[in-house]
C-alpha cells in the first residue's frame, strides 16, 4: 500500500441512516460517539422501533412495504434534505449497493458512505464482475456469466459445466434467488424460482452459474481503502456455516489458515478491491477448497466469488479481533481522512464468533415468525459473562413488534476469546443467557450448531447444516428431572398468581388444615398429540421443599428466583441454574446444554379435541402469495406444491397435506394473507 496522505476534509455533523433494526442502531452508535448527530428514516411499519427511538431526528418515508419506503431514493433524499444531514450512511441491504442512489446523492450534494457509483456498477453485476476478475488474474469458480439468458442456453451451460451446480442472482446477494440445483430434470423448476426471487428482490431475473463446490469453506476478506490509492485488508473471517445461502455462525479469524495462505488472500482482496477504485468498507468473498484431496495450507486452492461493496453484517468479528471500530473508519474515510493504519499496524488478537438470531422456527424449515416480543434480555453478571468480550448488536427491545415485511434477523450476539476454544466457551454460554419471548427464534439451534463436534474441531465447509442434519434438528427428548424443572415454574407462578389473602383465589393447591397439593399437566411442545405427562404436587404449609412424583419417580424439589429470568432449581440436592420463562403457554428451561420447551396445559388452556386430516390450508405467516401451482379439481398427491408465499424476501411453498384436490383456492397471485388465514379449499381422496 502507498504511504499515507495528510488528511483532506469533507466534514458533516449529521448523518442520515438509510435503513432499519440492528444496522441502524450500529451506525448510531459510532456517529454519537464521534459528536455527529443521526437521523432515522422510516416506514409506517417501524414508526416507533428502536432506531427511530435511538435517533436524533427520524423522518417518516413511506408505507411499510420496503419498495414503497426504504427503496424510495426520492424519499430518502428528500429526508436528508429537510433534517440538513451531509452524508448518508446507507447500512446493508436496501440502497447500500444501488449505484444510481450513490450518483443521485452526488448530485444532491450529500456524501454517500460508501464506494464511487463505478465501483459498485463495477461488482453489482456479479456476471461482469467475474469476467473482470478473470482479467486481473484473479482465480474463479468454473461457471456462465454470459448475456444470453435464455432457457435452453442456461440447461446446456449447466450440462456442461456438470452437475451440482449453483443457480444465482446475477444482481442478487444475502442468499436472494440462488438456488443449488442437482441434476438437469430440476433445473427449470429452479430457474423459475430464482427468477421470480431475484426480481421480487432486485427487479432483475438475470441467472449466472457456477459449479458447486461439494465440501468449499466459505471464507471472505474484509478490505478498506481511501481515496488516495491506500489499500488494506483486517484479515479474514469463515462464514461457511449458512442456511438457505444465508450465513448463520462467522467467526475471526478463519480457523486453519497458515500466515502464507492468509496474506496471499488479503493481498488478492486487496488488488481486487484498487482495480475497481474502491473507497470504503468492503468485503471480497472466496470459496475455500475443503475436500479431503485439498490441503489448504499448501496448495491454498480459493477461488473469487463476489465483492459486496458495503459494510457486512458480520464486521464485529473483525472489530473484535483487530480492536478497529470499522463504522468510525467509514465515517473518516467518508469525510476525506486516509485509513487510520497501515497494513503492518494491524494484527490478531484472539477469536471471535458471532451468531445470528433470527425470528425463525428452524424445526419449520426455518419459517419467519412475527408477533410481539415480550422480553429481549441478555444477563451477562449472571451468567458470570465479561462484558468486554460479549456484545449484542440489536434492533429490536422488548415490547418491540416484528414485522412480516422485513428481514428476520432481530439481533447478532458477538463473542471473544484469547482463542478458538476460550471464545467458543463464551459463546455457548452467552447463548444460554439470551432471553427472548414472544416469537419463535433460532436459539437453541445456535447452542446445537456451537456445541456440535465437528464445528468444535472446526470441520467447516458450506454444507455443514446439511451433513449434520439428523443431529442439528433432532429434539431431545425430556426427562424426569425436565418435567420436574417446568413443574417447579409452573407452580411458582401459580403461587405468585395465588397471592391473596382469600383461600378461594388462590390457585397454588392451598389445602385448609392439610398439605398443598396440586397437579401440573406438561406436554412436548413437538408432540401436541401425544399424552401430557402429569406431574404431582405437595408440600406441607412451612414451605419446606415440594415432593413431586412424576414418572415413577418422587423428587424433593425447590425453586430460587435469581435476577431477572434466572433460577436455582433443587432436585434431591443437586441445584441448577436455569434461564425460566413463560412464552404464552411454554415453559422454556435454557442453559449452556440447550432448550427444552413444554407446554404448560393448564385447566383454561388445555385443547380436548384431537387433530384430524386437514381439508384446509391456512397461511403459516403473514405474507404475499406468489404463484398458485395447480389447477382446482386437478387430483395431487401428498407433499406436491400447491402454492408459494413469499415474507421477509423469502419464499415458502405449501404442500398437499394429503392425496386429493384443491376445490378452489381463496387468494390471487399478488395478494397479502394474514397470518392464520385459510388459503384454499382441499379435498381429501376417500
Amino acid at each position: 500500500m502507498s504511504s499515507l496522505t495528510p488528511h483532506q476534509s469533507t466534514p458533516f455533523s449529521k448523518v442520515l441512516i438509510a435503513n432499519r433494526g440492528e444496522i441502524a442502531c450500529r451506525v448510531m452508535r459510532s456517529a454519537r460517539a464521534m459528536g455527529i448527530a443521526t437521523v432515522a428514516v422510516y416506514s409506517d411499519a417501524d414508526a416507533n422501533a428502536r432506531h427511530v427511538r435511538e435517533a436524533d431526528e427520524a423522518v417518516r418515508i413511506g408505507p411499510a412495504a420496503a419498495r414503497d419506503s426504504y427503496l424510495k431514493v426520492d424519499a430518502v433524499l428528500d429526508a436528508a434534505k429537510r433534517t440538513g444531514a451531509g452524508a448518508i450512511h446507507p447500512g446493508y441491504g436496501f440502497l447500500s449497493e444501488n449505484a444510481d442512489f450513490v450518483t443521485a446523492c452526488a448530485e444532491a450534494g450529500i456524501v454517500f458512505i460508501g464506494p464511487p457509483a463505478s465501483a459498485i456498477s463495477a461488482m453489482g453485476d456479479k456476471s461482469a464482475a467475474k469476467a473482470r476478475m478473470h482479467q486481473a488474474g484473479v482465480p474463479l469458480v468454473p461457471g456462465y456469466h454470459g448475456d444470453d439468458q435464455g432457457d435452453e442456453l442456461l440447461r446446456a451451460e449447466a450440462d456442461q459445466i456438470g452437475y451440482p451446480v449453483l443457480l444465482k442472482a446475477s444482481a442478487g446477494g444475502g442468499g436472494k434467488g440462488m438456488r443449488v440445483v442437482e441434476s438437469s430434470d430440476g433445473f427449470q423448476a429452479a430457474l423459475d424460482g430464482c427468477r421470480r426471487e431475484s426480481q421480487a428482490a432486485f427487479g432483475d431475473q438475470r441467472m449466472l452459474i457456477e459449479k458447486y463446490l461439494t465440501q468449499p469453506r466459505h471464507v471472505e476478506v474484509q478490505v478498506f481503502c481511501d481515496r488516495y490509492g491506500n489499500g488494506v485488508y483486517l484479515f479474514e473471517r469463515d462464514c461457511s456455516v449458512q442456511r438457505r445461502h444465508q450465513k448463520v455462525l462467522e467467526e475471526a479469524p478463519a480457523p486453519g489458515m497458515s500466515e502464507a495462505l492468509r496474506r496471499e488472500m488479503g493481498e488478492a482482496a486487496v488488488r481486487a478491491a484498487q482495480e475497481i477504485g474502491y473507497v470504503g468498507a468492503g468485503t471480497v468473498e472466496f470459496l475455500l477448497d475443503a475436500s479431503p484431496s485439498s490441503s489448504q495450507e499448501q496448495d491454498g486452492r480459493f477461488y473469487f466469488m463476489e465483492m459486496n461493496t458495503r459494510l457486512q453484517v458480520e464486521h464485529p468479528v473483525t472489530e473484535m479481533i483487530t480492536g478497529q471500530d470499522l463504522v468510525a473508519w467509514q465515517l473518516k474515510v467518508a469525510m476525506g481522512d486516509a485509513l487510520p493504519c497501515t497494513q503492518d499496524e494491524l494484527a490478531i488478537r484472539g477469536h471471535s464468533f458471532e451468531a445470528r438470531l433470527y425470528a425463525e422456527d428452524p424445526a419449520q424449515d426455518f419459517l419467519p415468525a412475527t408477533g410481539h416480543l415480550e422480553h429481549v434480555g441478555l444477563d451477562l453478571v449472571g451468567a458470570g459473562l465479561d462484558p468486554l468480550q460479549v456484545r449484542l448488536d440489536s434492533g429490536v427491545e422488548s415490547g418491540d413488534e416484528v414485522s412480516m415485511h422485513y428481514d428476520p434477523m432481530l439481533a447478532k450476539l458477538i463473542v471473544h476469546g484469547d482463542d478458538r476454544s476460550q471464545a467458543l466457551a463464551t459463546l455457548n454460554r452467552a447463548l444460554a443467557a439470551l432471553d427472548v419471548r414472544g416469537v419463535v427464534t433460532n436459539r437453541a439451534f445456535l447452542q446445537r450448531l456451537a456445541s456440535h463436534p465437528d464445528f468444535q474441531a472446526a470441520k467447516l465447509d458450506t454444507r455443514f447444516i446439511e451433513h449434520h442434519h439428523d443431529d442439528l434438528f433432532e429434539v431431545r427428548e425430556p426427562n424426569a428431572e425436565d418435567y420436574a424443572s417446568a413443574a417447579l415454574v409452573a407452580l411458582d407462578q401459580l403461587g405468585r398468581e395465588g397471592a391473596s389473602d382469600s383461600p378461594w383465589d388462590r390457585h397454588d393447591g392451598f389445602r385448609l388444615n392439610a398439605d398443598y397439593r396440586i397437579r401440573v399437566a406438561l406436554g412436548a411442545s413437538r408432540a401436541p398429540d401425544a399424552e401430557p405427562v402429569i406431574v404431582d404436587g405437595s408440600r406441607p404449609h412451612d414451605g419446606a421443599p415440594w415432593r413431586l412424583s412424576i414418572q415413577g419417580k418422587t423428587l424433593s424439589a425447590s425453586l430460587q428466583r435469581l435476577n431477572g429470568d434466572a433460577v436455582a432449581v433443587t432436585l434431591d440436592g443437586h441445584r441448577r441454574r436455569l434461564l425460566a420463562s413463560l412464552d404464552g403457554n411454554a415453559i422454556v428451561l435454557a442453559d449452556t446444554q440447550g432448550e427444552t420447551r413444554l407446554d404448560w396445559l393448564r385447566a383454561d388452556a388445555v385443547d380436548h379435541g384431537q387433530h384430524e386430516a386437514e381439508s384446509t390450508l391456512t397461511a403459516p405467516m403473514h405474507g404475499t402469495v406468489v404463484a398458485l401451482l395447480v389447477e382446482p379439481g386437478a387430483p395431487v398427491e401428498k407433499g406436491m406444491p400447491l402454492m408459494v408465499m413469499e415474507a421477509m424476501k423469502m419464499e415458502h411453498t405449501l404442500s398437499a397435506p394429503a392425496d386429493g384436490q384443491v376445490a378452489s383456492f381463496l387468494f390471487a397471485a399478488g395478494d397479502t394473507v394474514g397470518q392464520g388465514e385459510v388459503l384454499l379449499e382441499f379435498t381429501v381422496d376417500a
